[in-house]
């Protein structure tokens, strides 16, 4: 006769810094929205703002993206949002890197 296994699924929780990166993920594509919005409805009158939002969104991504790979030391944690959060700041400074480097 087959031995039957049972398997029990545990309902971990997600990480904090890994909640945390995604959140800083959302934050910094919103401000790259209204840093786009700014820059075609201000008409370059106070391309300082622009400039401003631009560099803090940046910042936020680094943030983010450091917040990211550091969840994944959280022990007895689900990843989920560690990996969306990581890979989505990567992708924001990958984005905001080539705006600088180009110039707009």
């Amino acid at each position: 006769m087959a031995r039957r296994y049972r398997y029990s699924f545990t309902k971990k929780k997600e990480a904090k810094k890994g909640k945390l990166s995604a959140g800083l993920a959302a934050a910094s594509f919103l401000l790259f929205i209204t840093a786009v919005a700014l820059a075609y409805f201000l008409d370059t009158s106070l391309g300082f703002l622009v400039g401003g939002v631009g560099l803090f969104a940046t910042l936020l991504s680094v943030y983010g993206f450091i917040m990211g790979l550091l969840s994944f030391s959280e022990e007895g944690k689900s990843h989920k949002t560690s990996m969306i959060g990581s890979i989505a700041n990567g992708l924001i400074m990958v984005v905001w890197l080539g705006i600088y480097l180009t110039g707009l």
